[in-house]
């Protein structure tokens, strides 16, 4: 690695006691908050985006926090990303798909530095740094898209934890942020020396430090490093490339947070002589940056319900309004309210919009089926308040049915439970609520599982592996003569209210999406 060379230290500019980085680091990563933090970050961070577990374990995660479902949804439907025919996305699959994997995934992580710093007591400059690190990662994913790079979108990652470091001490050590931010302000020392000075390491190594305590995988780690002063030569490989798209891209998000479009300003052809031939970008190129990251800034401040931050000549104090402190779209419950049950009162109109978005991805024609059984899962998980909910396919090899795909509470414990054998004892088969369902092709829903009459006929392995499920609906997946599975979900409260008419066609219509899919 290159060094950066700077001046040497006058030995008068530094303040005794204030070399607080290992003090910091402990406070950072022994908190039971940023502990927390980091798990989830580490988890996120992990989710791969190679194949269909990839995309329901992020669809998972995000739908296990209601706040963010709501700012990932909320992102879908903002202008830029709204579907051509208009028809709101209400589904975290269709986000998904609408937004792309690695887009959600970056936001996610995004969101979760906002819910954990943004209500800091110093709020105004930990807002200054937390928008400089969400610009950064919009740069970092625009600058994947044009890369030739495999894995480039994890550039995008790499840049919004470039900023990391000042984040942290800004939420954590206030006045050591400020201290630093005076000593680099002055001009007589470089931002670097001075944070070496004031906390003891330089902020790139402080973000590189605390990536690695969060087991944060080498090639993000490495991406926080500094660059050697002057032009860039073209990266030789992949991880050069991700620290050159780093500093890159923080680079940018300080110029646009300064001068909102700098087109051919002196600072943007300053960024083009040290990044241009480096990263292959010319002045139009830039100047389409600027544009394309501003719009996505918009929206996604707008998805997080957050105001675009005040300069400092208009801002009187430091403190914040109640709308970023809170940063969130409500507590996630409907104004309509839910039965006791769990079941929301609006569930009806959830209905039908998971219809309509399930129908327009198969209209597309360009989503695989294990994208639609995700979805109606999805839509009957969240419309209908079930803690769980999965979808069971007949196994050939094991000679089962399993549970391939589910959400809710113990999901992965569960789900590895719930598996019954493909052809029932003798004489069993008519005693079984899960084989009558689909010897009939009779969608049940189950109000009260307490009911002795229910109760017999449910299988011992049900009993055990969720006793306290007291009302369930059963969705088998026949085609034609063949019982491929069925759609599985409960709660722990009986619903005496029922599913009226209106709701139980939406919920055929649904099926009915899964099967024609599932149809030679």
């Amino acid at each position: 690695m290159n060094a950066v060379r700077l001046p040497p230290l006058d030995a008068d500019d530094i303040p005794d006691g204030r070399r607080v980085r290992t003090a910091l680091l402990n406070k950072v990563c022994g908190d039971e908050d940023m502990f927390a933090l980091g798990s989830s970050v580490a988890r996120v961070v992990q989710m791969a985006s190679s194949d269909d577990e990839g995309t329901h374990a992020l669809a998972y995660y995000v739908l296990s926090d209601v706040a963010l479902t709501q700012r990932i949804l909320r992102l879908a439907n903002t202008v830029r990303y709204r579907t051509a025919n208009g028809t709101a996305v209400t589904t975290i699959s269709r986000a998904i798909s609408l937004l792309g994997f690695d887009n959600v995934k970056t936001t996610a992580l995004a969101m979760l530095l906002v819910d954990a710093l943004a209500s800091s007591e110093h709020a105004y400059s930990v807002r200054l740094e937390l928008e400089a690190s969400l610009c950064a990662s919009l740069v970092g994913r625009e600058m994947a898209r044009h890369s030739f790079y495999q894995g480039a979108e994890e550039a995008s990652i790499g840049a919004l934890f470039k900023n990391l470091g000042p984040l942290l001490v800004a939420s954590h050590e206030h006045e050591r942020y400020r201290e630093v931010k005076a000593l680099a302000d002055a001009g007589k020392y470089k931002p670097a020396q001075a944070a070496q000075m004031i906390i003891g390491c330089s902020y790139d190594a402080l973000s590189e430090a605390v990536l690695g305590e969060w087991k944060i995988p080498d090639v993000i780690m490495r991406a926080q490093r500094p660059l050697p002063e002057g032009s860039l030569k073209v990266a030789l490989n992949r991880g050069e490339w991700m620290r050159q798209v780093a500093s890159f891209s923080l680079d940018v998000a300080r110029l646009l947070a300064k001068n909102g479009l700098p087109a051919g300003t002196p600072e943007a052809q300053a960024l083009l002589a040290r990044y241009g031939h480096a990263l292959n970008i010319d002045a139009r190129q830039l100047d389409e940056l600027f544009a394309a990251v501003s719009e996505e800034m918009t929206a996604l401040l707008e998805s997080m319900n957050l105001e675009p931050v005040q300069r400092p000549e208009e801002h009187d104090g430091d403190g914040l309004p109640n709308v970023l402190l809170l940063a969130t779209l409500g507590t996630g419950e409907d104004e309509q309210g839910s039965y006791p049950s769990g079941k929301p009162k609006n569930a009806r109109e959830l209905l039908l919009a998971g219809v309509q978005d399930v129908t327009q991805m198969r209209a597309s024609g360009q989503h695989k089926v294990n994208d639609v059984v995700l979805a109606v899962l999805e839509t009957l998980y969240t419309a209908l308040g079930f803690r769980f909910a999965t979808v069971v396919l007949k196994d050939v090899r094991s000679g089962q049915y399993r549970a391939r795909v589910s959400f809710g509470a113990d999901k992965s414990a569960t789900q590895a439970g719930f598996a019954f054998p493909a052809a029932a004892a003798p004489g069993a088969a008519g005693k079984d609520l899960f084989y009558l369902a689909m010897a009939n092709n009779a969608d049940l829903m189950i109000s009260d599982a307490a009911s002795p009459k229910i109760r017999d006929l449910l299988p011992g392995w049900h009993r055990q592996l969720l006793p306290d499920a007291k009302s369930f609906i059963v969705l088998p997946l026949v085609v034609g003569q063949a019982q491929l599975g069925l759609f599985y979900a409960d709660r722990i409260q009986p619903a005496p209210e029922g599913v009226p008419p209106d709701e139980t066609s939406l919920i055929k219509a649904l099926k009915g999406q899964v099967l024609a899919a599932l149809a030679p």
